[in-house]
């Protein structure tokens, strides 16, 4: 068995700080970029021609190439060195995202979403593994924690600086912005990174054994699931606030801001909890979202009430990190495409949540009948887990 511990890429010189910068800095490109295409859809459909159900294949295509290109890239590339591998990835994101910026039609636009998309599981994958070996086994949460800040940062400063810039001087120039910082981060991932083994003593055939693993199986299945109520919570609250709360729409980056502080906050939270008591945490997170999902449709009227509700989502919006620090114990020796595996099986949570929610406001049951099929997905992802924590138990004691 290999161990993030026992693959440790901490070398003389390295400074710990400054690489997890330069990967949270990676973070904070993609989340920018993922987030912010919600929010210009408007813009782009007009720029491109097109109305904007249509504009809105721009994020499935983007979601359908982290799903395809996570384990692609994870198998293909796991002889090559760690830090290499990111600075090759960045780059890819760096030019996809120039392709956006300049694409002429909404085809090129569609590929160039799609392409934009194929390095996302794959970076964090890798990304986490790196943040990981700097810190030392019991200090793992807390890395992962640092790297994924970028991310959930970008909800915050990132999405609604992209939309101004989408409003002002073009939505171009927010795809221009996001290749710049790709750029960035490649420069200080290769000026600053410590080199590893290749593929951090991985090779393809070990990576496949991800797909042969049980608890890897059941971990993804888990996130795939139960994170699909947080989305199908948060494709709607912009429209809820609007019909049924009735806040002003110049309010609403207000709610999307407090998100981003509670998702922030909460990532902190998660890779502290991560390190002492990582089922206890992950069971609580999920018990506190259902709750909470359960509480939607009864206060969406309210402002105040809404904004607290918001504000509480995030902070117990630690899942992913849970998920993540979880693989990193169960995957043996394939650890780059277990991770990777990770971001893909989140995105499908980012499909799931959203179209079993449509289903339910067709029918006329209204945007807070999205709060109930969030609430019974989580609830899906606690017996999911259940399953996977009994499944392990009874494996490590028939050993």
């Amino acid at each position: 068995m290999v161990s993030i511990s026992t693959v440790s890429t901490v070398s003389t010189g390295t400074r710990p700080g400054i690489v997890l910068f330069a990967l949270a800095l990676g973070g904070f490109a993609i989340g920018t970029s993922e987030f912010a295409t919600m929010s210009l859809l408007p813009f782009m459909a007009q720029g491109l021609g097109i109305d904007e159900a249509t504009a809105s294949r721009l994020i499935s295509a983007y979601a359908l190439g982290v799903v395809v290109g996570a384990p692609l890239i994870a198998v293909a590339a796991a002889h090559i060195e760690r830090r290499l591998l990111l600075v090759g990835l960045m780059g890819m994101f760096c030019f996809t995202h120039l392709l956006s910026a300049f694409a002429p039609t909404y085809q090129l636009m569609l590929l160039g979403r799609f392409l934009s998309g194929m390095p996302h599981g794959a970076y964090f994958g890798v990304a986490a593994l790196m943040a990981a070996s700097l810190a030392g086994p019991g200090h793992r949460g807390k890395a992962v924690a640092r790297l994924m800040l970028g991310l959930t940062i970008a909800t915050i400063v990132g999405v609604p600086f992209a939309n101004v810039l989408g409003q002002t001087v073009g939505w171009r120039w927010a795809f221009a912005l996001v290749s710049v910082l790709a750029a960035v981060t490649a420069v200080m991932i290769l000026a600053f990174a410590p080199q590893s083994a290749k593929g951090g003593g991985s090779n393809a055939l070990q990576e496949l054994d991800a797909l042969k693993n049980r608890q890897v199986l059941l971990t993804l299945l888990s996130g795939a699931i139960g994170f699909g109520g947080f989305f199908a919570f948060y494709t709607y609250l912009a429209s809820t606030l609007i019909d049924v709360t009735q806040v002003h729409e110049a309010s609403i980056p207000f709610y999307l801001a407090l998100m981003g502080v509670g998702m922030t906050l909460g990532t902190l939270l998660a890779g502290w909890a991560a390190d002492r008591a990582l089922n206890f945490s992950v069971f609580a997170t999920l018990g506190v979202n259902i709750v909470l999902m359960l509480l939607f449709p009864l206060i969406a009227a309210q402002p105040y009430a809404m904004a607290g509700l918001v504000l509480a989502l995030g902070l117990a919006n630690g899942y992913p990190l849970l998920l993540q620090t979880r693989l990193m114990d169960v995957a043996r020796d394939a650890q780059s495409l277990a991770a990777s595996l990770h971001h893909a099986a989140f995105n499908a949570a980012n499909a799931l949540g959203p179209f079993v929610a449509s289903i339910y406001i067709a029918k006329g049951y209204g945007f807070t009948s999205a709060g109930y099929v969030g609430a019974a997905l989580t609830f899906g992802g606690v017996v999911l887990y259940t399953i996977t924590v009994l499944d392990y138990r009874r494996s490590w004691q028939g050993r």
